[in-house]
């Protein structure tokens, strides 16, 4: 009776000074990871993002469906190999304009500058009509310039 007990009181014993480690895999306080304490009421703050605006926004459309509108944009980098392009969409503002930017990255080489036709990079955002409340412009912003259409 008393060897069970004193084997599990030394059981206790190195998994508690295993605590002052940190790091070892038999402390039982370590098996799921780090907590993460959020303050109440902390505001989280978004990623930011790392890709470029695209050079030139050469063609806007806004185009209606049964659940929505899907915008859809194409730009004109200034060479090949630009990659992962996306419209991010920015806070709708005040007049009811919602933006989105126009991101890119750019090429990990230098390429070849090639044809406009051949650079050109056309990416699309699905809108529901919850998003669509309130908006009365739909503005694409690139790095030279941006285009609107109106609702």
């Amino acid at each position: 009776m008393k060897l069970p007990i004193i084997a599990i009181l030394g059981l206790a014993l190195a998994l508690g000074g295993c605590s002052k480690v940190g790091q070892s895999r038999f402390n039982p306080v370590n098996w799921f990871g780090k907590r993460q304490h959020d303050a109440i009421g902390s505001l989280s703050v978004a990623p930011t993002d790392t890709r470029a605006l695209m050079a030139q926004v050469t063609a806007l459309k806004v185009e209606p469906y049964p659940g929505g509108a899907i915008v859809r944009a194409t730009g004109l980098p200034p060479t090949q190999g630009y990659w992962q392009a996306e419209l991010v969409a920015q806070p709708l503002d005040d007049q009811g304009r919602l933006v989105f930017e126009f991101r890119v990255f750019p090429p990990l080489t230098p390429v070849a500058t090639g044809t406009p036709y051949t650079r050109q990079i056309t990416v699309a955002a699905a809108l529901s009509l919850i998003k669509l409340n309130g908006v009365k412009t739909v503005v694409v912003q690139g790095a030279d310039n941006a285009m609107s259409a109106r609702r």
